[in-house]
């Protein structure tokens, strides 16, 4: 197995922006308003319960006209990319570094709640960014659902090293265990961070809310947990009948 902190690179970043919509060369003065808007989009969307975001609420956020904003980003889509790409930096010391560290044999469940509870948190913290790009994606537009593809590998990736793959890490029946739990997972996260999450699940408290939470979460990293050791299972063996064929 390879090393799993050496496998997955972090989410993509884009090349620093160097010109507007129209071609213009951004000196200091434009590159601190293409990021006042940035920032502005961005405070708007940690509003939880905030008015919807759009261009016309992130221009007057950040104190700048419509028309100067397409100067710089010239719809939702290309904004919302940018957004992305700036929280999906901080993805790494969040939660994909807990799935680079090896999980151990003995406490594998307890590794994997680990995870989720930090990705959980992730989702949490940037939910209506996240929520945004899901229905971005889901409504058809290109750029958000290939993005969406990009950030997704690593982890399936780091997935199938986690079950000791090796060179069957292509092999049909890894790759879609992995995409399945990664499925799921995220899935999980989409519905808890729902902002009618309580209403649908009768969990009125917060503190009833937070408790059941806390129990899809040990669910999901108990899946998790079965698979990745059934998979371990299986690839001894396999390792076996190797180094014998070698010999």
């Amino acid at each position: 197995m390879a090393a799993v902190n050496q496998i997955a690179p972090p989410a993509p970043v884009a090349e620093a922006v160097s010109h507007n919509q129209v071609g213009q060369k951004l000196g200091r003065k434009g590159q601190q308003t293409r990021e006042r808007i940035l920032s502005a989009m961005l405070e708007l969307l940690a509003e939880v319960d905030g008015p919807p975001v759009t261009l016309t609420a992130v221009a007057k956020e950040a104190k700048v006209r419509l028309p100067n904003l397409y100067l710089y980003f010239p719809d939702m889509g290309d904004l919302l990319l940018a957004a992305l790409e700036r929280v999906m930096a901080t993805a790494d010391d969040a939660f994909v570094d807990k799935l680079r560290e090896r999980w151990p044999d003995e406490g594998l469940r307890e590794a994997c709640l680990a995870f989720m509870q930090a990705y959980h948190q992730f989702w949490k913290r940037h939910a209506r960014l996240l929520h945004m790009r899901n229905a971005f994606a889901d409504a058809g537009d290109l750029r958000v659902f290939r993005y969406r593809l990009e950030v997704t590998r690593p982890l399936i990736d780091l997935l199938l090293d986690q079950m000791d793959c090796g060179d069957d890490r292509l092999a049909a029946r890894n790759g879609h265990a992995a995409t399945v739990l990664l499925t799921g997972l995220e899935r999980l996260a989409t519905v808890v961070t729902n902002p009618q999450f309580r209403v649908m699940t009768g969990a009125f408290g917060e503190v009833d809310q937070a408790a059941h939470v806390q129990c899809l979460l040990e669910a999901e990293a108990e899946v998790i947990a079965l698979t990745v050791g059934h998979r371990r299972r299986l690839a001894v063996p396999k390792a076996r009948h190797n180094a014998a064929v070698v010999r």
